[in-house]
């Protein structure tokens, strides 16, 4: 029977019922009872007697302000969207290096290059398979439980895991077998008002939670901003999108990449012409028959199914707009039927087209499944990560629901031979974690049809110094170059299976920068890996920012900033436009460019929203002076 109680009365009986260390484990992202959580925090950190473990992932924090004019820009945006969102106080303290001693917080993913700096999250990095979590937290001695989860009016009796069934739901069964062998675990549920309320195997029955808070959390729940997506990540998402096959199975991740991958869709399907118009000044067909056997470049006849750890807003996006709509069922029979085109429409309306382990996006992402009909959010069947990371367990039923899937997922470096590097620097600091990556890329090897997808930028830019993302080798590999699929940058496709070493190497140069195939060609002709005599086909060899830049001129409209909405206002558009620009700047070779650009400025009456926006239409001293000529002269620059 459940119990329903404060936060303080809830803390109160897991200090009384639970031995001296707790082990609690969390959802990772949205699903964290932040406000029990950081009263649990506090009141250990007073008990020198007692210890606490905390087992979670992905812990969510407002970005830092930085200083400058990114101070300015950022102030006011952050309080806008994240509001009275209540940090966690072991975050803070786990970015300061400042935890109490008989405190840890052991993660398997972090927020991406969060906590690069921190030596207790590094040294209490756990890494495991999104898929292992729960196998490994349930093993570390868990006792206890805490989730934020939803309500409905029209099930008063009933819970939703909501944004995080993934871990829970796989936890369940094992913690019912240690109850049953006289252990005690507690449950602790809040719910928040703000969250979707989403149907089927996220639903528990009351009686799953020992104690359910009774003062509903209604603070601002954590979102993630659209950002504006880049030329290059605009020409990876088109090159993935020719690789998606009519009718298969469709795994994204989150990030811009994501994003433009979902806005190529789009264009795929609602403007054909256009879209066939850029692929051709693109020259992607010279990748036909790996698009004609793989992918397509037609609209969507019968649409996608859904299947990922992370149930995206591109996901829900392409939903909307009809694009994820093949249906999956719960039993190999009715599945073959629907895989037959046997199922009437009556059987065919309780399907499912995206299952979604966690899920995490900006305010309108929320809103939007908020707003949706009980029956229609139905066909979002967030569930267990085991299920969906996994093809053991239901493995013929898994196998007849995902035809032809394209697992694509991001990468920050490739291997000239092919090993994928996504979650740790070559020193041996986590940047985030190996989440599902591994997983689905082993499915894109062990499904029929199926192909696992590394998209990466090829290149990038820090502190004013240009590098390849594609590498001869690197410390550290998230992927094995043993099962290397496919890889896309902007410049084109790389189809890796079952090729030989050279023809592997041959393949990523001609999608490398053409800034950095030279080093990497000796490279690999001094390791033996490539002839003395390779010679690069020249339809490679102006694989150039320039290059793209004057192609996404020609189709501008198939390029948009903010293909999924943004968060900005316009004037902060223009801002975050003209600070990037700034940021480019910022390196020797360009600085007399700068300098002439802030002596070049326009006055300030041609931008006074975008200064009075940055606290900057009434400067006061030397250094804001120079501040608002800098920023007049980046929002000249970008004003096109």
């Amino acid at each position: 029977m459940v119990q329903l109680c404060s936060i303080e009365q809830a803390v109160d009986d897991v200090l009384t019922r639970l031995p001296a260390h707790i082990h609690m484990g969390m959802p990772l992202g949205l699903g964290k009872p932040n406000l029990f959580v950081n009263a649990l925090y506090r009141r250990i950190a007073k008990l020198p007697e007692r210890a606490l473990t905390i087992y979670t992932a992905l812990s969510l924090g407002r970005p830092p302000l930085g200083d400058g004019l990114q101070k300015r820009f950022l102030e006011p945006f952050i309080e806008r969207v994240f509001g009275d969102y209540p940090e966690l106080d072991f975050l803070a303290d786990l970015r300061k290096d400042s935890l109490p001693k008989n405190i840890h917080v052991q993660q398997f993913f972090m927020q991406p290059g969060s906590l690069l700096h921190s030596a207790s999250a590094q040294q209490d990095y756990v890494s495991s398979n999104y898929s292992h979590a729960a196998r490994d937290i349930n093993a570390a001695g868990l006792n206890l439980v805490a989730q934020l989860v939803a309500s409905s009016s029209e099930h008063p009796d009933r819970l939703s895991l909501s944004c995080n069934p993934d871990i829970t739901l796989d936890l369940l069964p094992m913690i019912a077998k240690r109850r049953d062998a006289g252990e005690t675990i507690l449950i602790v549920g809040q719910v928040h008002t703000d969250l979707p309320y989403m149907p089927g195997d996220a639903e528990l029955g009351m009686d799953a939670f020992d104690y359910l808070i009774d003062e509903k959390d209604s603070t601002t729940l954590f979102s993630t901003p659209n950002m504006p997506v880049g030329f290059q990540d605009h020409f990876i998402g088109l090159h993935a999108s020719t690789l998606v096959r009519d009718g298969g199975t469709l795994q994204i991740g989150i990030g811009s990449m994501g994003d433009a991958l979902t806005a190529a869709l789009l264009a795929r399907q609602a403007d054909n012409e256009a879209y066939r118009l850029l692929l051709s000044d693109l020259d992607v067909y010279q990748w036909a028959p790996l698009i004609s056997h793989e992918g397509g470049v037609d609209p969507f006849a019968r649409g996608l199914y859904g299947c990922s750890e992370m149930f995206v807003n591109g996901l829900l996006v392409l939903a909307d707009a009809g694009i994820v709509r093949r249906k999956v069922y719960p039993d190999v029979a009715t599945q073959e039927q629907a895989n037959a085109g046997l199922l009437d429409e009556a059987a065919q309306s309780d399907g499912v087209s995206i299952h979604g382990g966690f899920f995490l996006g900006p305010r309108s992402f929320y809103q939007r499944l908020q707003e949706m009909t009980h029956s229609k959010r139905l066909e979002f069947n967030m569930t267990r990560i085991s299920y969906i990371n996994e093809l053991y367990g239901q493995e013929q039923l898994k196998r007849l629901q995902r035809l032809d899937a394209r697992f694509i997922n991001s990468a920050i470096m490739v291997t000239l031979l092919g090993a994928g590097v996504a979650d740790q620097l070559e020193d041996g600091r986590v940047l985030s974690g190996v989440g599902g990556q591994y997983n689905f890329v082993a499915q894109g090897h062990a499904l029929e049809g199926a192909r696992s997808i590394l998209i990466l930028r090829s290149w990038r830019e820090s502190a004013g110094e240009v590098s390849s993302n594609i590498v001869w080798d690197y410390g550290h590999c998230t992927i094995p170059r043993h099962l290397r699929d496919i890889v896309i940058t902007e410049y084109g496709i790389a189809d890796l299976r079952g090729q030989t070493d050279a023809k592997v190497i041959e393949a990523l140069l001609n999608i490398t920068d053409s800034r950095f195939q030279g080093d990497l060609i000796e490279q690999a002709q001094k390791a033996g890996k490539l002839p003395k005599d390779f010679q690069l086909d020249v339809r490679f060899a102006d694989n150039t920012p320039e290059r793209l830049k004057a192609i996404q001129a020609r189709h501008s409209r198939l390029f948009p900033e903010y293909p999924l909405g943004s968060d900005f206002s316009d004037e902060e558009r223009d801002l975050l436009r003209a600070l990037n620009w700034l940021k480019s700047k910022f390196k020797l070779t360009e600085i007399l460019e700068l300098g002439k650009a802030a002596l070049d400025a326009p006055e300030p009456e041609v931008f006074p929203g975008h200064l009075k926006r940055m606290g900057l239409d009434k400067p006061e001293g030397l250094k804001e002076d120079l501040y608002q000529r800098l920023l007049l002269a980046g929002l000249q620059a970008t004003a096109t």
